[in-house]
Formats: structure tokens, sequence, C-alpha cells
């Protein structure tokens, strides 16, 4: 199997990239390297030996692209996973998020028409698409805030809503992703992801909370709440994202055109503070200062997905419980503090 992944030596990118090198494909990373200890992932990476490629280049390059084209055109799979990842940053630099996130993927995505593809190409979307859902009904309860009609979460007939220059950049490539595969016919999948968490994860304040907060608790610096921390996501474990890429790139014909919330769903939920500070406290014991500002911008007072399409048509479910996930990567962080430094 031969696999291009874009942003490869980024969090999810390095994971999936170590992911389809164990199971002996051919793996062509292409990534700018911008983005904070990138490098660190990409020496990881090389590390494994066998069949990878490394391709410095960004997607707003047609040079860059360029040297992609020959690997396009033989590629069974292309993961596009390269991005701008934070909604602070998108309201800082729209223009910027917007190059990468929407100009880029439709660069890459005429890249592939222009290679005559026929490569399954899985996007990564995300559930900012749905926006600030404000007329979903929340209850408030002790630790979390719950929906009051939403048992399963959000499903993908939900009305798209983009919200905050971060919404509108990854909801444009989405509705261009999935539109080139009608108009074009290319084989593509959205997958319209949660708070993916896990090792390789070098969250800072603005992304990859988890992580984040797991990172200054071990470190002893500063951490900042942003709300009341009663605000609840649905959390899932890299390696059961992993999987859910070869799934849906083993399904074939049955996953062409899909589009698929893909999370922990309802069985994998957490509060930002109140539910999560227990966890950490059983597993560190005390926890540094932390201090308290107000809502974030577009910040959803919930979001769980609702992952029953993803097991209908593909019959994937996550395995790793948030329990499991958080002392995984616990253990991880606190193994390799030297890559914190």
């Amino acid at each position: 199997m031969k696999i291009v992944v874009t942003g490869g030596a980024g969090f999810i990118g390095s994971n999936a990239a170590h992911y389809f090198l164990q199971k002996k494909a051919e793996v062509v990373v292409f990534d700018n390297l911008s983005r904070a200890h990138t490098d660190k992932n990409l020496s990881w990476l090389t590390s494994h030996g066998g069949n990878l490629t490394f391709i410095h280049g960004d997607m707003r390059s047609g040079e860059a692209l360029g040297k992609l084209m020959p690997f396009l055109k033989k590629a069974d799979a292309v993961l596009h996973l390269a991005g701008q990842v934070a909604v602070t940053t998108s309201i800082t630099n729209p223009r910027e998020d917007f190059e990468i996130n929407a100009l880029g993927t439709l660069n890459l995505l005429e890249a592939m028409r222009a290679a005559k593809s026929r490569a399954k190409l899985i996007y990564s979307s995300t559930n900012k698409v749905y926006g600030s859902m404000d007329d979903v009904k929340v209850i408030a309860k002790p630790t979390r805030y719950a929906y009051a009609d939403l048992p399963y979460g959000v499903d993908e007939s939900r009305t798209l809503d983009f919200h905050s220059p971060y919404g509108c950049s990854k909801g444009s490539a989405d509705q261009y992703v999935h539109d080139y595969g009608r108009i074009y016919g290319l084989d593509t999948v959205v997958m319209r992801q949660s708070c993916i968490y896990g090792p390789r994860q070098f969250g800072i304040e603005d992304q990859g909370w988890v992580a984040w907060f797991l990172i200054a608790i071990i470190s002893g610096k500063p951490l900042t709440i942003y709300g009341d921390g009663k605000q609840v996501r649905d959390l899932l474990y890299i390696d059961d994202l992993v999987h859910a890429y070869d799934m849906v790139i083993a399904a074939g014909k049955k996953t062409r055109g899909g589009i698929y919330n893909i999370g922990g769903g309802p069985e994998n939920t957490m509060s930002v503070w109140h539910e999560f500070a227990p966890i950490v406290r059983a597993l560190h014991g005390k926890i540094t200062p932390v201090a308290r500002k107000g809502w974030r911008a577009g910040d959803q007072k919930v979001f769980i997905a609702d992952i029953r399409r993803a097991k209908r048509e593909f019959g994937w479910e996550p395995t790793t419980s948030v329990t499991d996930g958080v002392q995984q990567l616990y253990d991880w962080i606190a193994q390799h503090t030297s890559l914190f430094s």
C-alpha cells in the first residue's frame, strides 16, 4: 500500500504515518515543519527505517505540490491532515488561516485531479463546522453541561454554521473535498473530528487541551481555565482515530463520498476541568495553580459526536476509554519530559 500523509510530522500525522509504516506500507510525509516540535516527530519517524519518504513542502506552494505529484499518481490513499489548527490563531490572522486550510486544500484537490489520482482522500475536518449550536437546548449539571434532547450527540445531518475564521476555513475545505467527489469523481471521505488526544501531541494553551493540561501539570507551568470549566467534549484517543482511517480505506467503495462524525461519542466524554481535574489528581497528586478567564469566542458548551453512522457503514467504534487514554498520555509525557523543555 502507498500512503501520502500531508501534515505527516504533526500529532495526528506522525501517529498515522507510524501506523502504516508498521503495516509495511510505503509512506510519503509532506510537511513544512512550521509547527513547534514537528522536527521531533519527523526524527522519530525516520528512526523507524522502512519505506518512508519525506517531502518538505507547504500546501500553499504550487512548486512544493509539484514534488508530490508523482506520489499522488500512485497513491492508494491520501490523508490530508495538514492545517492551521487553532481557533484563536485564526482570529488573530484570518488570512493565513484561510490560505492554509481552505486554499491549501483546494491546491491538493487540484493536484489530485491533475494527477488523475484514484487514491481515497480522507480529509481531517472538525466539529467546529457545526458552529456554536445556540439553538440546541443545553442543561447545566453540577460538573458539566449536557444536551437536553440529543442522547446520541450531534449527527451528520446537523446544519452547517461556520463560526470563527477557523470554522469558515475548515468548513470551506470540508465542502470542497465533498464536492470534488461529486463533480470530479475523486474518492473522497470527510471526517469531522472531535477532540483527539494521545502521545506525540505537543499541546499548547490554544489547541490540544488534554495534552496541554497534562504537560502544564507535570512540568509545573501556569494553567488557565477559560469559561467555567464545565464545557463537555467527547474525547477520542489517537489509536482509535488512526484505526478509523485504516478501516475507511479498507471499506473501499462503501465509504466513497462519505461524511462521518468521528469522536469518542457519548461513552467517552469529559468536562474540561470539573471532571478532568479529579482524574489528574489521582495520577499526579498536587495540581499546579490555576487561573480563570472568560469564555473564548466560538467555544461550545457541549459537543458530543453521534458516531453511529461510522459504525453502520464501516464498522468502526472507539475502544479506548477516557480514563485509559488519559493514563496512557500522562505516562508518555512523564516519560518524555525532555521533549517539552
